[in-house]
């Protein structure tokens, strides 16, 4: 009975992790890309940041799309300069290696926004000097960053190679918001149905090894008890005939109440 709860328990654990398995797999393969971009290109989908890049289509193959710190930092490792990079409300970057360095380019939705980066990055150059980078500049929404370059001039140089070619003016409310909206909803939604499943599948787990446990202790104190047991009786504890002597026998002189 032991064996046959077990496997019960195993096979249904095994379909849970497969749900949510299933579950990840389809709330993660909407796009080949962490989390979908505020801006694609029409033709083939891939993010208008990345277009950007100089010599977009010689270096597309090695070009990253990133959208958070944990991102940024599996690219360029810690880097103190890089810590007022902030990837809330709708930032995004574009990364890719150059012979004169490694190309950053940190895309602000508003100038004011990548205003307030652009002086936090400045004011860490002036106090880190020792790890700056090779190159570094503000331009329109963009801050622009190469790296691990052995000439200034040449990274000065690959900066004036991006293509920035936007002019941004809202005269009213931010055209993003309802797109940030949708990826927050997106976002709290994935997380709830994921935790979900988790609590779900814990408790169930949980359960059933606490009715396995409790199971296992009732059945041995039934047996001990029944070892203990003179001969078996199923008569419950009624008087009962002793016709198939099965009951042990009476002794054949009972003591006297009298005194």
């Amino acid at each position: 009975m032991l064996d046959s709860v077990t496997t019960r328990m195993t096979r249904l654990t095994s379909i849970l992790f497969g749900l949510i398995l299933l579950a990840a797999g389809a709330m993660g393969q909407d796009s080949k890309y962490p989390s979908k971009p505020l801006e694609v290109s029409e033709i083939d989908g891939v993010p208008v940041v990345l277009k950007h890049l100089p010599d977009f289509e010689t270096v597309q193959k090695d070009a990253k799309f990133i959208n958070s710190a944990a991102e940024l930092r599996k690219e360029l490792g810690e880097r103190p300069v890089l810590t007022p990079v902030d990837f809330s409300a709708g930032t995004e970057a574009a990364f890719a290696p150059y012979d004169a360095g490694k190309l950053l380019i940190v895309e602000y939705t508003n100038p004011q926004s990548s205003i307030d980066v652009d002086n936090a990055v400045l004011q860490s150059i002036a106090q880190r000097p020792e790890t700056a980078p090779t190159a570094y500049r503000r331009v329109g929404n963009y801050n622009i960053f190469v790296f691990d370059g052995s000439d200034q001039s040449a990274a000065s140089t690959l900066i004036d190679q991006v293509k920035y070619e936007k002019m941004v003016q809202w005269l009213g409310d931010d055209p993003y918001m309802l797109k940030r909206l949708q990826r927050y909803m997106v976002s709290t939604t994935r997380d709830i149905f994921i935790s979900t499943l988790e609590v779900i599948v814990g408790g169930i787990f949980i359960s059933i090894l606490v009715g396995i446990a409790a199971g296992f202790l009732y059945f041995r104190y039934r047996d001990k008890k029944r070892l203990e047991s003179a001969a078996f009786s199923d008569a419950g504890g009624l008087t009962r005939l002793n016709i198939d002597e099965l009951t042990s026998q009476l002794p054949a002189e009972r003591p006297s109440l009298t005194a």
